[in-house]
């Protein structure tokens, strides 16, 4: 098994705390994403209780920190617009990447038990987020059974990812884990209402080798050779997912690149 690379971390900069904003900028019932952050089937009026506790949005520009390590918990954060990464400090100083965020993704839930953040979110683009104070979230837990329901499922859907994370980083090849980043990003775009089989990596390449346990030479190659197997195109940091069945197969250990 190939071993994960540390990176040194890049600088991370903090922003000071940014002025709230008037009500009206968080409409949760006009928002695109809101099926992926919100249950469905809410009745008007618990939408709009929903919408007074999400009264702020927040821009963070990139290469900035949402939130760091040890940062006291006070909110989840619904990723508006953007891209974001979480990664943590190694014992030895280096930097661990644990996963990528979009739009429609909800963060900051590993602070929930401890009330301290265990990593740190920084922002891969110029992006937004709605801030969801969890005191109040949990008051509207107990009113409304069905956000309750919800918010298990996405907890639920985040341990699934972790393990499938570390299932990735342990016992598949190379090739595996690389045709089984695109074909993730491909399913969570085109939840998003996006291509499917278009899409641009917001990463940079040793982002993506440090996320998989890969030296940012291999990342490399290994774009080369899926190129040359004619499954994908790639135009600088743009992606066309040619043949998306055979990157299933890859993934899934079926079939290898040569």
């Amino acid at each position: 098994m190939m071993q994960a690379v540390q990176f040194a971390p890049n600088p991370v900069t903090r922003l000071p705390e940014p002025p709230r904003s008037t009500e009206r900028q968080s409409r949760c019932s006009t928002c695109s994403l809101h099926h992926l952050c919100l249950p469905t089937g809410l009745g008007e009026a618990e939408m709009q209780r929903l919408e007074k506790i999400v009264v702020n949005r927040r821009k963070v520009p990139r290469d900035s920190a949402l939130y760091c390590t040890n940062d006291t918990f006070n909110n989840l954060y619904a990723i508006r617009l953007g891209h974001f990464k979480t990664h943590q400090v190694t014992f030895d100083g280096g930097e661990q990447i644990t996963g990528f965020q979009m739009a429609g993704d909800l963060v900051g839930m590993d602070a929930i038990s401890t009330e301290r953040h265990h990593s740190y979110a920084v922002a891969l683009e110029d992006s937004e987020v709605c801030e969801i104070p969890f005191v109040k979230l949990e008051e509207l837990f107990a009113e409304i059974p069905s956000l309750l329901r919800h918010f298990h499922r996405m907890m639920s859907h985040e341990i699934t990812r972790d393990q499938n994370a570390m299932l990735l980083l342990g016992n598949m090849r190379a090739e595996q884990r690389f045709a089984n980043f695109l074909v993730n990003l491909s399913s969570r775009y085109k939840a998003r209402g996006y291509s499917a089989t278009s899409f641009q990596l917001r990463m940079s390449r040793e982002d993506i080798g440090n996320f998989l346990g890969l030296t940012i030479e291999s990342v490399s190659r290994l774009i080369s050779r899926f190129k040359k197997q004619g499954w994908i195109k790639v135009s600088n940091r743009e992606i066309e997912v040619v043949d998306l069945e055979t990157l299933k197969a890859v993934a899934m250990g079926a079939s290898q690149a040569h």
